[in-house]
């Protein structure tokens, strides 16, 4: 594929895809098409992005490379978690013949898995990706196709970076949605008690803190119960979807 369709097909996946494990996913299929093109061979592909406080995600070009990455988790070693440590490229020729991290060799490759080829996709200071290729063919992966992935590793990864930072700010929003949803269902059940008891507003919040401690539940759950009792409705907001 040649470099300008690359880019511009690494964009439109970021573009198609508003989901992070949606995006990922499409990103390994493309690279896994793409090393395929390059060594002759059928290979999958699979992407791990490790970020601070957050979940491990985990995302592959089909399920069978998404059980290989996978598989490191549960037995603590891996070219894939090598690659993660020494932010270097691990190449496997040959799963029957390497000597190293043995007990996950010996898993590829009674699954058939022969090669495997691990590089940094990502590196900053909050998150951290790692590109993981595996083949059925011995030694599938040659000087000329370990550079040609990492080459495409390296265009990915600014396309990775916008996709988490994307992520990040959805992230963001959905919190400040959330905020203002409580405190408009706060706000409505304080002017309910307001009413009610012919009560300051600070009289009537406080009321709510108090129930919300006593019962230790959150202050909006209190005042939406206040609500449905009001109209015998579910708690609507002028901030509802």
């Amino acid at each position: 594929m040649p470099k300008t369709r690359l880019a511009e097909r690494l964009q439109d996946l970021l573009l198609e895809n508003d989901v992070l494990e949606d995006f990922l996913r499409q990103l390994s299929v493309l690279a896994a098409g793409f090393a395929a093109a390059e060594t002759g061979r059928t290979v999958l592909c699979s992407v791990r992005v490790v970020r601070l406080r957050r979940p491990l995600v985990l995302a592959a070009s089909n399920p069978e490379a998404m059980m290989l990455d996978g598989l490191q988790d549960g037995i603590a070693e891996g070219p894939g978690l090598e690659t993660r440590k020494t932010r270097q490229s691990v190449l496997v020729p040959d799963t029957t013949m390497d000597p190293r991290w043995r007990r996950y060799q010996r898993a590829a490759a009674q699954r058939g898995y022969r090669s495997v080829l691990a590089m940094p996709l990502l590196e900053d200071r909050d998150a951290a990706a790692t590109l993981t290729y595996f083949s059925t063919s011995p030694e599938a992966f040659d000087d000329g196709a370990v550079a040609a992935c990492e080459a495409l590793a390296v265009r990915a990864s600014k396309v990775v970076r916008l996709a988490l930072r994307f992520e990040s700010a959805q992230g963001v929003n959905r919190d400040l949605l959330q905020a203002m949803r409580s405190r408009t269902v706060i706000n409505v059940a304080t002017g309910i008690l307001m009413a009610q008891s012919r009560c300051s507003q600070s009289e009537a919040f406080e009321l709510l803190a108090k129930v919300s401690n006593t019962r230790n539940v959150k202050l909006r759950v209190v005042a939406e119960e206040i609500l449905r009792r009001f109209d015998g409705a579910s708690a609507g907001t002028a901030f509802s979807a």
